[in-house]
């Protein structure tokens, strides 16, 4: 019984670390999302201060 108990815990602390990991990696993919140069809320390409980023063609 007491084996798996442990087994329990041990298998609950693995889900727990996963589930903290997967929303640790989103919540930098959106901060990186947010902050990309030349990506401004509109999606026009400007930046903060007006100014737009060269083409790159």
């Amino acid at each position: 019984m007491k084996k798996l108990l442990a087994l329990g815990a041990v298998a609950g602390a693995v889900l727990f670390a996963v589930r903290k990991s997967k929303a640790s990696q989103q919540d930098d993919d959106l901060w990186r999302q947010a902050t990309a140069p030349g990506q401004g809320a509109s999606g026009s390409g400007s930046s903060v201060n007006g100014t737009t980023a060269p083409n790159k063609n």
